[in-house]
This record gives C-alpha cells, sequence and structure tokens, in this order.
C-alpha cells in the first residue's frame, strides 16, 4: 500500500505532467498542502522532497515550490557508436554538419554553445590499467562541456584521454582551438590510422559531488549516471577512454540488442 506522502506525490506528479500544474508555476503553499491532504507538515515536505528529487520541482526562494523547465531530455542509443563511425570517413564539409550532441538531443548546430580544455595529463593506476601502460605515461586529457543555448547547465561533465604517442602523428589533435571537430574521436583517431573495433561502456549510478550537482544544476536528491567509455581498435588496443558524469533527470540510456534467431 502507497504511504501518504507518495499518494499526495502521485497527485502533484499528475497535475504536471497533465499540464494542469505549469513550468514556472507556483503550486500551492506548505499549509495549503496539509489543509487539502489533510496530513501532516512533514508529510507533505516528504512529498515534495520526492518530486524535488525527480527534477519536477525545484524551490526558490522568496517563492517556494516552483513546477521546473523540463530540460532537453540526452537519449544516448548504442547504435550511436555505429553513426559516428560510419560519418568518420566522411568529407570535411559533411561532417561539420551535425554531431554527436545534436544526434543525441534532436538539436541543430546553432542550438549548442561548446566548449573544450586540452592539458597534458600522466596515467594514474586507474588509467594505466585501463590501458595497459605504465604508470605515469603521458596522456591528453580534454575536458568537455556542452550545453543548450536555452539552458544554464551543460548536457554532462566528459573528460576524454589518449595515449600522446598514438597521436603525436597528427599536431593538429593536440590543438584544442580545432575543437569542435568536425566528425569527433573517431575521425581523430582516423587521421593517424586508427579504426575501432568495439565500444565498451561502464554505467553506473551515484549521487552526485557538490561540485557536480553546482555545475549540472541539479536538484537535491538527483542521482548522477557515471559512464566509463573505452574504445578499443581493430589491434585490441585501448586508445581511448572517457569519463562522463550525466544527470540522472534528463539522461535516458538506450540499449537494443539484435538477437540471433534459433
Amino acid at each position: 500500500m502507497a504511504k501518504a506522502y507518495e499518494r499526495i506525490a502521485d497527485d502533484l506528479r499528475q497535475q504536471i505532467r497533465s499540464g494542469e500544474l505549469k513550468p514556472g508555476e507556483r503550486l500551492p503553499a506548505e499549509t495549503a498542502l496539509v489543509e487539502r491532504y489533510r496530513r501532516s507538515l512533514p508529510t507533505v515536505r516528504q512529498a515534495l522532497g520526492t518530486l524535488q528529487a525527480e527534477g519536477l520541482i525545484e524551490k526558490q526562494h522568496g517563492r517556494g515550490n516552483i513546477v521546473r523547465k523540463p530540460r532537453r531530455l540526452v537519449e544516448r542509443r548504442n547504435g550511436r557508436h555505429q553513426w559516428e563511425k560510419d560519418r568518420a570517413r566522411q568529407p570535411e564539409a559533411e561532417r561539420r554538419k551535425t554531431g554527436a550532441t545534436e544526434h543525441d538531443t534532436g538539436l541543430e548546430l546553432p542550438d549548442l554553445v561548446f566548449r573544450a580544455e586540452y592539458q597534458d595529463a600522466t596515467a594514474d593506476d586507474d588509467l594505466a590499467s585501463v590501458f595497459d601502460v605504465a604508470v605515469g605515461t603521458p596522456l591528453l586529457e580534454r575536458v568537455y562541456r556542452t550545453w543548450y543555448r536555452e539552458e544554464e547547465a551543460p548536457f554532462n561533465l566528459a573528460h576524454s584521454y589518449l595515449l600522446r604517442g598514438l597521436i603525436g602523428a597528427n599536431p593538429a589533435l593536440l590543438d584544442q582551438a580545432n575543437e569542435p571537430w568536425p566528425g569527433g574521436t573517431q575521425n581523430q583517431l582516423h587521421t593517424v590510422g586508427i579504426e575501432l573495433d568495439r565500444i565498451v561502456e561502464h554505467v553506473s549510478a551515484r549521487p552526485p559531488t557538490a561540485e557536480e550537482a553546482e555545475e549540472l544544476g541539479l536538484s537535491a536528491g538527483v542521482s548522477v549516471l557515471v559512464l566509463r567509455k573505452i574504445s578499443i581498435d581493430t589491434t585490441g588496443r585501448t586508445v581511448e577512454v572517457s569519463d562522463v558524469t550525466l544527470p540522472g533527470d534528463r539522461t535516458e540510456m538506450v540499449f537494443t540488442t539484435p538477437l540471433k534467431r534459433w
């Protein structure tokens, strides 16, 4: 049987999803909700906390609980990697037309703000193990942030690592001024003769750090998805590792696995 706070949350959630309560609209005061539902103030606050954790409402100083404007949903399908590989060898003019973020969000290039920062790094114990190299091996760390122009927080927090010894043949890959790179990482690797064979992704969930919650604009109680993407080339080498932190309230992971017939 549903608890009292769950029934209150269900009723308010339905009002939000049906449009009865619209984005930007203020919910009734907590005292009014106590009278409406004939429940205690702690029970009402627990219900509101549930909706905050789901990203449906936010508490604003001086205004109370407000229905949040839905943020752009990011849908990450496992087919995106083949899509990226298919376009990695296309002419530059074709590659410049769109990118992975547009693919995942349905937005267009003018809708987006993109920022990349490159810095030298070395492999710690974790990355050395994944790349199968010695601790201290030189790496190139790329930090990526992409925003929808109508929103304040980026879609995710991404750190990508490349072995400097593998990409040094093309100096353009070391210059952040060349970002956003048409065709993304798979085209970058293609310029130094690397073809990917497979991508392995590990996904887990956890509460955000304070810094992550602030940068991603997360309401209290919203978790993050933590994705580690490992790119392996046709010789079996790990050639790129990405650690991506995704907001749980606006990211959907979709996995489709074709099954062989009996």
